[in-house]
């Protein structure tokens, strides 16, 4: 079966940013599906994204802009979707950004008058947020161990921002739970399950079944001597639901955006031609139970 491929990599095809800074170009790693604890996901994905970032900035930065909320390679857009709430209703609130890149997201969070904080796992995305601006904190951890006290925020959002990328995405939900207000809103998209049955393919090649949508085997990229240098987690659309429900939350929505006309780039499996035949994102809409999350099993 051919891996569905990393969703970083994936981009729009045309860009108009130059470079930062230029590295030369390493090895290529060797792409397999093995299992990768959390631990190892953490690490591997730390060292991806310091690495990439600034080819990431580069090839999305024009699709993605300074300041706007889009929710995937569709183009789905927070102004026109308002999946956190109408825009007037985020004055003031304090809203948590997961996974933040260059923190894009916050930035038009900031301009709505929300109060937001954006956090990555990699350093060097966290610089392009420093480069392009902005007046709300940035902070460099991992999700899986948010250091913010409880009840910290009455929103969260991550477009495509770590829940792709971790091994055990229940811890990363429990804790965005418990530094959520009671009632607070959680809004993620990740890449649509359906896909990893699929090849990453953008053409026609794209578009016939390579293996089970059920084998939830990681895809991995690792070095020379077998250590992980980028990892993927795969769980089908009922893994997902599961996973919200047990972390504390209600499923409010499952948004699966259409293809618009308007789009023609390519990112990676992602096309106009896929799109207007598959899903590629879904949206999760979940809301925070007045209890929060039950206690962590054993």
């Amino acid at each position: 079966m051919t891996p569905p491929g990393p969703a970083g990599r994936k981009s729009p095809q045309t860009n108009t940013r130059e470079p930062i800074i230029q590295e030369s170009e390493a090895s290529e790693p060797e792409a397999t599906r093995r299992d990768a604890d959390v631990a190892e996901s953490s690490r591997a994905n730390r060292g991806w994204w310091d690495r990439n970032a600034d080819d990431y900035q580069i090839e999305h930065g024009t699709f993605l802009g300074d300041d706007r909320f889009v929710w995937g390679p569709e183009g789905l857009d927070e102004v026109e979707a308002e999946l956190l709430g109408p825009p007037e209703a985020l004055k003031g609130r304090d809203v948590l950004e997961i996974g933040a890149g260059a923190a894009q997201c916050s930035r038009w969070l900031t301009a709505q008058g929300a109060r937001p904080v954006a956090l990555d796992i990699s350093h060097r995305q966290l610089q392009h947020a420093l480069r392009i601006g902005g007046s709300f904190p940035l902070v460099c951890a991992d999700a899986g161990a948010l250091p913010f006290a409880d009840g910290s925020f009455d929103l969260a959002c991550s477009a495509y921002g770590a829940l792709p990328f971790v091994a055990d995405p229940r811890q990363v939900l429990r804790e965005v739970c418990r530094v959520l207000r009671p009632g607070g809103r959680l809004v993620f998209s990740v890449t649509h399950p359906i896909l990893w049955a699929f090849p990453d393919e953008p053409g026609p090649e794209g578009l016939s079944v390579s293996g089970s949508y059920f084998d939830r085997t990681p895809y991995v990229e690792q070095d020379d001597e077998g250590r992980a240098v980028y990892v993927e987690h795969h769980r089908t659309l009922g893994d997902r639901v599961r996973d919200v429900v047990a972390s504390g939350f209600r499923l409010v929505d499952l948004v699966e955006p259409e293809w618009p006309v308007w789009n023609t780039s390519e990112w990676g499996g992602w096309s106009p031609l896929r799109g207007n035949l598959i899903p590629g994102t879904a949206i999760f809409v979940c809301e925070r139970s007045e209890t929060g999350a039950p206690p962590a099993a054993g």
